[in-house]
Protein backbone atom coordinates (compact mmCIF):
# COMPACT_ATOMS: atom_id res chain seq x y z
CA UNK A 1 0.00 0.00 0.00
CA UNK A 2 1.32 3.46 -0.97
CA UNK A 3 0.17 6.57 0.79
CA UNK A 4 1.02 10.49 -0.63
CA UNK A 5 -0.85 13.60 -1.49
CA UNK A 6 -3.51 12.79 0.80
CA UNK A 7 -4.63 9.26 -1.55
CA UNK A 8 -4.27 5.49 -0.87
CA UNK A 9 -3.17 3.10 -3.18
CA UNK A 10 -4.29 -0.41 -2.77
CA UNK A 11 -0.78 -1.55 -3.85
CA UNK A 12 2.48 -0.64 -3.79
CA UNK A 13 2.44 1.79 -6.75
CA UNK A 14 5.22 4.56 -7.20
CA UNK A 15 4.07 8.00 -5.00
CA UNK A 16 4.29 9.92 -8.24
CA UNK A 17 0.69 8.37 -9.50
CA UNK A 18 -0.63 9.98 -6.41
CA UNK A 19 0.92 13.14 -6.37
CA UNK A 20 -0.25 13.73 -10.20
CA UNK A 21 -3.59 15.26 -10.47
CA UNK A 22 -5.46 17.96 -12.20
CA UNK A 23 -5.51 21.22 -10.41
CA UNK A 24 -7.22 24.47 -12.08
CA UNK A 25 -5.34 26.81 -9.67
CA UNK A 26 -2.25 28.13 -11.03
CA UNK A 27 -0.30 30.94 -10.36
CA UNK A 28 0.02 32.96 -13.44
CA UNK A 29 3.80 32.58 -14.02
CA UNK A 30 5.55 32.01 -17.25
CA UNK A 31 7.81 29.20 -17.81
CA UNK A 32 11.00 28.95 -19.63
CA UNK A 33 10.38 26.86 -23.04
CA UNK A 34 12.65 24.54 -22.54
CA UNK A 35 10.69 23.39 -19.64
CA UNK A 36 7.78 23.01 -21.72
CA UNK A 37 9.97 21.33 -24.36
CA UNK A 38 11.19 18.65 -21.74
CA UNK A 39 7.67 17.39 -20.65
CA UNK A 40 6.59 16.75 -24.11
CA UNK A 41 9.89 15.24 -25.04
CA UNK A 42 9.13 12.91 -22.20
CA UNK A 43 5.85 12.58 -23.81
CA UNK A 44 6.38 11.95 -27.35
CA UNK A 45 8.58 8.63 -25.87
CA UNK A 46 5.22 6.89 -25.19
CA UNK A 47 4.72 3.60 -27.17
CA UNK A 48 2.36 3.44 -30.16
CA UNK A 49 1.57 0.96 -32.67
CA UNK A 50 4.65 -0.13 -35.02
CA UNK A 51 6.17 2.68 -33.80
CA UNK A 52 4.09 5.36 -35.73
CA UNK A 53 4.00 7.96 -33.08
CA UNK A 54 1.05 9.84 -34.20
CA UNK A 55 0.32 12.17 -31.54
CA UNK A 56 1.19 15.60 -32.48
CA UNK A 57 1.90 18.44 -29.82
CA UNK A 58 0.52 22.42 -30.88
CA UNK A 59 1.88 24.47 -28.31
CA UNK A 60 1.89 28.30 -26.94
CA UNK A 61 3.81 29.92 -23.57
CA UNK A 62 2.19 32.81 -21.46
CA UNK A 63 2.74 35.68 -22.92
CA UNK A 64 2.63 35.32 -26.35
CA UNK A 65 -0.12 36.19 -28.93
CA UNK A 66 -0.55 32.23 -29.59
CA UNK A 67 -1.68 31.28 -26.14
CA UNK A 68 -3.97 34.25 -26.14
CA UNK A 69 -5.10 32.46 -29.35
CA UNK A 70 -5.33 29.18 -27.42
CA UNK A 71 -6.95 30.50 -24.42
CA UNK A 72 -10.07 31.77 -27.05
CA UNK A 73 -10.69 28.11 -28.63
CA UNK A 74 -11.24 26.99 -24.94
CA UNK A 75 -14.83 27.02 -23.47
CA UNK A 76 -15.58 30.25 -21.20
CA UNK A 77 -15.73 28.15 -18.21
CA UNK A 78 -11.91 26.88 -18.84
CA UNK A 79 -10.87 30.02 -19.89
CA UNK A 80 -11.76 31.47 -16.31
CA UNK A 81 -8.81 29.54 -15.05
CA UNK A 82 -6.82 28.58 -17.91
CA UNK A 83 -5.81 31.84 -18.40
CA UNK A 84 -3.53 31.55 -15.42
CA UNK A 85 -1.62 28.43 -16.87
CA UNK A 86 2.07 28.78 -18.07
CA UNK A 87 1.26 27.30 -21.10
CA UNK A 88 -1.62 25.52 -23.23
CA UNK A 89 -0.70 22.68 -25.56
CA UNK A 90 -3.02 21.17 -27.71
CA UNK A 91 -2.92 17.42 -28.01
CA UNK A 92 -3.55 15.99 -32.20
CA UNK A 93 -3.10 12.50 -33.92
CA UNK A 94 -2.64 11.35 -37.26
CA UNK A 95 -5.72 9.23 -38.09
CA UNK A 96 -3.60 7.20 -41.03
CA UNK A 97 -0.59 5.47 -41.01
CA UNK A 98 1.24 7.23 -43.76
CA UNK A 99 3.60 4.50 -45.09
CA UNK A 100 7.21 6.22 -45.51
CA UNK A 101 7.07 4.61 -49.40
CA UNK A 102 4.16 6.70 -50.48
CA UNK A 103 1.88 4.01 -50.46
CA UNK A 104 -1.61 4.35 -49.97
CA UNK A 105 -2.42 5.18 -46.25
CA UNK A 106 -4.74 3.03 -44.30
CA UNK A 107 -6.76 4.19 -41.14
CA UNK A 108 -4.87 3.81 -38.22
CA UNK A 109 -7.17 2.35 -35.25
CA UNK A 110 -5.25 3.46 -32.21
CA UNK A 111 -4.25 6.51 -32.73
CA UNK A 112 -6.31 8.04 -29.86
CA UNK A 113 -4.63 5.25 -27.63
CA UNK A 114 -1.47 6.08 -28.51
CA UNK A 115 -2.13 10.03 -27.76
CA UNK A 116 -3.35 9.19 -24.53
CA UNK A 117 -0.30 7.28 -23.41
CA UNK A 118 1.86 10.50 -24.42
CA UNK A 119 -0.60 12.14 -22.41
CA UNK A 120 -0.28 9.91 -19.38
CA UNK A 121 4.30 10.61 -19.83
CA UNK A 122 3.30 14.42 -20.28
CA UNK A 123 1.57 14.85 -16.75
CA UNK A 124 4.04 12.36 -15.09
CA UNK A 125 6.82 14.87 -16.28
CA UNK A 126 5.17 17.94 -15.69
CA UNK A 127 5.56 16.77 -12.02
CA UNK A 128 8.94 15.73 -12.19
CA UNK A 129 9.84 19.24 -13.72
CA UNK A 130 8.11 20.60 -10.69
CA UNK A 131 4.55 21.32 -12.86
CA UNK A 132 1.19 20.51 -13.12
CA UNK A 133 -1.17 18.92 -16.03
CA UNK A 134 -5.02 19.51 -16.65
CA UNK A 135 -6.49 17.96 -19.68
CA UNK A 136 -9.62 19.19 -20.88
CA UNK A 137 -11.92 18.89 -23.77
CA UNK A 138 -14.13 22.15 -23.09
CA UNK A 139 -13.16 23.54 -26.15
CA UNK A 140 -14.64 24.07 -30.31
CA UNK A 141 -12.73 21.07 -31.50
CA UNK A 142 -14.21 22.62 -34.95
CA UNK A 143 -12.12 25.76 -34.65
CA UNK A 144 -8.66 23.71 -32.55
CA UNK A 145 -8.55 21.90 -36.18
CA UNK A 146 -9.08 24.58 -38.48
CA UNK A 147 -7.16 27.59 -36.59
CA UNK A 148 -4.19 25.37 -35.56
CA UNK A 149 -3.58 24.13 -39.14
CA UNK A 150 -4.33 20.38 -38.51
CA UNK A 151 -3.74 18.27 -41.89
CA UNK A 152 -6.21 16.23 -43.65
CA UNK A 153 -7.20 13.25 -41.14
CA UNK A 154 -5.56 14.53 -37.87
CA UNK A 155 -7.83 13.96 -35.11
CA UNK A 156 -7.92 16.51 -32.00
CA UNK A 157 -8.17 15.11 -28.31
CA UNK A 158 -7.99 17.49 -25.88
CA UNK A 159 -6.20 20.33 -24.52
CA UNK A 160 -3.65 21.10 -21.85
CA UNK A 161 -3.01 23.53 -19.27
CA UNK A 162 0.03 23.35 -17.84
CA UNK A 163 1.38 25.26 -14.94
CA UNK A 164 3.21 25.83 -11.69
CA UNK A 165 0.11 25.78 -8.48
CA UNK A 166 -1.66 28.60 -7.69
CA UNK A 167 -3.66 29.93 -4.85
CA UNK A 168 -6.81 27.96 -4.92
CA UNK A 169 -8.88 31.19 -3.45
CA UNK A 170 -8.24 32.92 -6.66
CA UNK A 171 -10.69 30.54 -8.50
CA UNK A 172 -14.33 30.90 -8.75
CA UNK A 173 -16.25 29.82 -5.40
CA UNK A 174 -17.98 26.63 -6.87
CA UNK A 175 -14.49 25.32 -7.74
CA UNK A 176 -12.44 26.04 -4.62
CA UNK A 177 -14.04 22.96 -2.71
CA UNK A 178 -12.82 20.97 -5.89
CA UNK A 179 -9.50 22.07 -6.29
CA UNK A 180 -8.00 18.91 -3.82
CA UNK A 181 -6.71 15.87 -5.51
CA UNK A 182 -9.69 12.82 -5.92
CA UNK A 183 -9.52 9.40 -5.20
CA UNK A 184 -10.18 6.29 -7.56
CA UNK A 185 -12.76 3.74 -7.58
CA UNK A 186 -11.41 0.28 -5.94
CA UNK A 187 -9.03 -1.73 -8.45
CA UNK A 188 -11.51 -4.66 -8.22
CA UNK A 189 -14.11 -2.32 -9.80
CA UNK A 190 -12.10 -1.99 -13.46
CA UNK A 191 -9.54 -4.72 -13.28
CA UNK A 192 -11.64 -7.81 -14.31
CA UNK A 193 -10.17 -10.99 -13.96
CA UNK A 194 -11.42 -13.39 -17.29
CA UNK A 195 -14.44 -11.35 -18.05
CA UNK A 196 -16.90 -8.78 -17.32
Amino acid sequence: MTTSNHRKSEFNVDPIFLDRWSPRAFDGSTMPKEDLLTILDAAHWAPSAFNYQPWRFVYALKGTPEFDKFLDILIEFNQGWAKNASALVFIFSDTLSRPADGSEPKAYRSHSFDAGAAWGLLSLQAIKSGYFAHAMTGFSFDRALSELGAPEGFHINAAVAIGKLGDKEALPEGLRSRETPNDRKPLSEVALEGHF
